[in-house]
This record gives structure tokens, C-alpha cells and sequence, in this order.
């Protein structure tokens, strides 16, 4: 019998609260799940982002089928003819004969446009449904930055924070009395190093989590990375363990050690959720509240004076993130698409070395954060943006090339949100659509926000010759590249004037080394 609509419910949209799901009729609608193989190999995926994908789907088609939703689930092994997901959906509705097609709204532009050339292909109906996850859908974003406003993480913040009364008093002002505690939160570790810091909940693998690493080891036995620590949540029920046991143990630290690094402190104090909030094993509302409730249920007079203080900016920077930059770059994302995958302001177009996908190189910072990427496919925001980002800026990597990486790496990728930071943040390929300048530093910053320079083979503070730091270098060879449009912003103003007080000579010698270093960069 035909059915009346085939409802696809795809890998990161995981939750009960998923449109598609909303008004099902058992008798009359089928839900679909397919697991392809194109999705783990259109970017060369870790294999534990491919093992958190796949166990976390099948842990949801599992819940499905106890609350009797007459589910088809495709598994990866099945349709061996078919690797796509568009063509193995195709076959579904071949099966089924559906009347339209109901598909919640995709995280990955590249994934709409197929299930939209298919349907058209088809002549089949295809209903997308707002995705009701965000706290700010792709209209009503769009509708915020079509009023004339710049484009601003920081006001989009701030109008959140009204719109949904997160962390404000009732005189309508924020609590606390500021809305950006940013300055607070930018520290790093004490020399001595970052002490003891609670563990983060990590989960043993059950039966199906097993049977997915085995498949994964077997079938993408040539792509990146290990699953030997493998203890992300696949389910709601670890997802919210995972969330109880940051908002208890970890968020004290969050905020005034969120950009810090250190060997060996692969987690340092972070929530270690932005898996099972992109997978929707978790709604950001849920954590939001969670991490609000927190300050509020402190006595009254615990919430004043410098403990809370310190305790207000740990919560405003995590809600920073949650309620501010990741709502921010889902609108960007859309507003910005198809576009955004090709900018490239620079036109930088060197291939990623050999060693990006093994972190074997002499640079201490590169090879820990590298190393651990391959490792627990994670890096926290600092490391992606001032380790890898800032090298992959600074040595002219290409954008496409190094948006396909992080989009591989990391187990909680989804290009909605990773391509904006890689490419608006990170490399400003976009030349700042939504940023105020080129994030770039020296080996000088790594070495203020680190310990890693005092195991490494270079030297942070020199610019030329064997000692010489490549970052250090190669941010000094990027000011002269583009000393003229630096000098122009107020933001980078300051980069150019240093840059101006090297004699012809030192420039010179920079734009030499730098250009060696590139020359041979997989030696580096």
C-alpha cells in the first residue's frame, strides 16, 4: 500500500521533538533512516565521528521501534549498489510510492539540494519542515540581519538574551550588570599547570556502540583517526548524564579557562555536549536552563561580590556559545549559502601538508593538538581557531581543502556549523562578513595561552632562521602581504604599525624565510 507521506529523519536530527515526527500518522506515513556510505566519505571522516554518527542513529531507530513508529532503516551494509543517500532513499520511494516527501530542514546545504533534485526528479511533493531545535529559525535570522544591522555575533547576543530572558534582571538589564564578561574569561593556566580538573562523563560502549566500531574499522579501515577512547553519548540518556556532569563539576572553570591550553589536557574544563547538541540528542534550551539555574540557585548573596562575579562570567560565557554563537552561525550559514563554500578572500590555494592529517611536525602546538584531534576527534574552540586556524590562515592553506578537514575531524561537525567558523572565523575567507578582523597571532600568543612552546623545537619569539617559530614567522610574512588593509582597520591598525617599525632589511628577511618554510612546509 502506498503511503500517504515517507518521512525521512536523517543522522543529526535525533530527537523526539523532530517536526517530522510531530504529527505522524502510524497507520498512514512511513519514517525512514538510512546510514550511507557517501556521508562518511564525501569528506574523509574520523572514524569516530563515523561511529558516533552511525551508533547514535542506530540507538534512536531503536527508541523508535519500542514506541511502535513504523520505521524502515536502511543499514550501511544494506543497498551495497547504493553509497548515496539520495540514491538510497530513491529506492524507498520506489518502495513505498509516497504522496510527498516530509524532511525536517537539513544541516548541510549540499544534502538539501539533493533530496531536492531527487524529489524533482521524481515529480514527488517535498515538504521541509522549520527545524524547531534552534531558538532562532533560519527566517526569523534572516529577518533580524535584513534590518539594517551589521552583521554582529555580539548585538545578535545581546537581542537574544532579551528575546528569550536569559540571564537578565526584571528591570530588563543584564545581570550582573554587563552583558560580555569576556575579559574574565580569556585566561590561562597557572605555571605550574592547570591542576586537577573533574573528568568529563565518558561512556563505555554498549552492544550496538561495539558492533558499529567493528563495522567502522572494517569498512573505512583507511580513514583517520582511532576509536580505541571512544566514549561519546549516543543516546538522550548519556547525552543529559553528559550535561548534568558539566553544569556540577566543570562549569565552575568553564569560563576563565575556556581559551586555555595546555599537553596532555585534552578537555581541560569544557562541556564536551556540542556532539549531543548537534546530533540533538540534547535541546539548547535544556541547556541553557540548566546553566542559568545553576547561578540562580545560589543564595542571594553568594550571586554578589567577587565569587559571583567569577561564578556569572562561567555561565555567561557558556551561554555565550549556546544561546550567541551557535544560533549566530546557523543563520550565517543560510543567509550566506551556497556562497560561503566558495570564498576565498585571500585566494589562497596551498594544499594541506602531509602531516595536517598525523600531526607529525617539530611544532609542539600543531603536533598536541593534531595528535589529540586524530585521537578523541575533538580540539576545543581555542585550539581549532589559534592552533590549527590560525597556521592553516597564516600559511595559505586552501579554504576548501581546509573546511573539508574540520568538517572531517571532528565528532561534532555538521557543515552548518562548521563551515561559517572555518571560513568566516578561522581563515577569514569571507573577508569579514561577520568578523572584525583577521584572526592571526604569533607564536607569541600560543606561548601566553600555553605550555607547549616549552617542549618545542622552535622558538616563539625569534622570527627567521632554523630556531624560528613558523608561526611566528609566517604572521609576520602575512602582515607584509597585506600591510595595507590591516593598516585600514581600527581592529588591526596596531599589527601594521608594529609591522612598520621592522628596518627593509628584517622585512626582507621575513618575506625570504617565510617563503622557505612554505616551499617546504611538510618538512616543517
Amino acid at each position: 500500500m502506498a503511503a500517504a507521506s515517507l518521512r525521512l529523519v536523517l543522522g543529526d536530527q535525533l530527537s523526539r521533538a523532530n517536526p517530522v515526527l510531530a504529527d505522524l500518522d502510524a497507520a498512514a506515513d512511513r519514517v525512514v533512516m538510512i546510514e550511507a556510505p557517501g556521508e562518511a566519505t564525501h569528506v574523509r571522516s574520523h572514524k569516530a565521528r563515523i561511529a558516533l554518527f552511525l551508533s547514535a542513529m542506530r540507538h534512536f531507530a531503536e527508541a523508535l521501534r519500542a514506541d511502535g513508529v513504523p520505521l524502515d532503516y536502511v543499514a550501511i551494509d544494506d543497498d551495497p549498489g547504493r553509497a548515496d543517500l539520495a540514491a538510497r532513499l530513491d529506492r524507498l520511494i520506489d518502495v513505498h510510492r509516497p504522496a510527498e516527501l516530509v524532511v525536517c530542514e537539513p544541516g548541510d546545504w549540499r544534502v538539501l539540494v539533493d533530496l531536492q533534485t531527487l524529489c524533482a526528479r521524481r515529480a514527488l511533493p517535498m515538504r521541509v519542515l522549520p527545524d524547531s531545535h534552534f531558538l532562532c529559525s533560519v527566517t526569523e535570522f534572516a529577518n533580524w540581519a535584513g534590518r539594517g544591522r551589521t552583521l554582529r555575533m555580539e548585538t545578535f547576543y545581546r537581542w537574544m538574551r532579551k528575546r528569550h530572558g536569559v540571564l537578565m534582571r526584571e528591570d530588563g538589564e543584564p545581570e550582573g550588570g554587563r552583558w560580555n564578561f569576556d575579559e574574565e574569561n580569556r585566561g590561562a593556566y597557572p605555571k605550574a599547570g592547570p591542576g586537577p580538573i573533574p573528568a568529563p562523563a565518558r561512556f563505555e560502549p554498549d552492544a550496538i556502540t561495539r558492533e558499529v566500531i567493528e563495522l567502522v574499522e572494517r569498512r573505512f579501515a583507511d580513514h583517520p583517526g582511532s576509536l580505541a577512547s571512544f566514549g561519546w553519548p549516543v543516546t538522550r540518556e548519556a547525552a543529559q548524564l553528559a550535561l548534568a556532569r558539566f553544569i556540577e563539576a566543570r562549569l565552575v572553570n568553564f569560563g576563565r579557562y575556556q581559551d586555555a591550553m595546555w599537553t596532555d589536557t585534552p578537555f581541560g574544563w569544557h562541556a564536551l555536549i556540542a556532539s549531543s547538541l548537534n546530533l540533538k540528542l540534547l535541546d539548547p534550551r535544556e541547556v541553557v536552563a540548566a546553566a542559568e539555574q545553576a547561578w540562580r540557585a545560589r543564595p542571594a548573596a553568594a550571586r554578589e561580590g567577587e565569587a559571583g562575579d567569577s561564578a556569572l562570567a562561567a555561565i555567561e560565557g557558556f551561554v555565550r556559545q549556546v544561546l550567541g554563537w551557535r544560533e549566530f552561525v546557523r543563520g550565517v550559514y543560510w543567509l550566506d549559502m551556497p556562497g560561503l563554500a566558495d570564498a576565498n578572500h585571500y585566494g589562497h590555494d596551498r594544499a594541506l601538508p602531509a602531516w595536517w592529517w598525523t600531526g607529525d611536525t617539530r611544532m609542539a602546538c600543531l603536533r598536541d593538538t593534531i595528535g589529540q584531534t586524530m585521537r578523541e576527534g575533538y580540539a576545543h574552540h581555542i585550539q581549532r581557531l589559534m592552533i590549527t586556524g590560525n597556521f592553516a590562515l597564516l600559511a595559505g592553506l586552501a579554504p576548501r581543502e581546509v573546511a573539508a578537514w574540520y568538517l572531517a575531524v571532528y565528532v561534532d561537525a555538521v557543515e552548518w556549523v562548521e563551515l561559517p567558523n572555518v571560513a568566516g572565523m578561522a581563515l577569514y575567507a569571507n573577508g569579514g562578513r561577520f568578523t572584525t578582523k583577521p584572526y592571526v597571532a604569533s607564536g607569541v600568543y600560543v606561548k601566553r595561552m600555553s605550555n607547549y612552546c616549552g617542549g618545542c623545537a622552535y622558538a616563539p619569539d625569534v622570527r627567521t632562521g632554523p630556531r624560528a617559530c613558523p608561526m611566528t614567522t609566517l604572521y609576520w610574512r602575512f602582515l607584509d602581504l597585506h600591510e595595507a588593509e590591516l593598516a585600514g582597520n581600527p581592529r588591526t591598525a596596531l599589527m601594521a604599525k608594529n609591522l612598520a617599525r621592522l628596518p627593509a632589511d628584517a622585512r626582507a628577511a621575513i618575506r625570504e624565510w617565510g617563503d622557505r618554510l612554505l616551499d617546504d612546509i611538510d618538512r616543517i
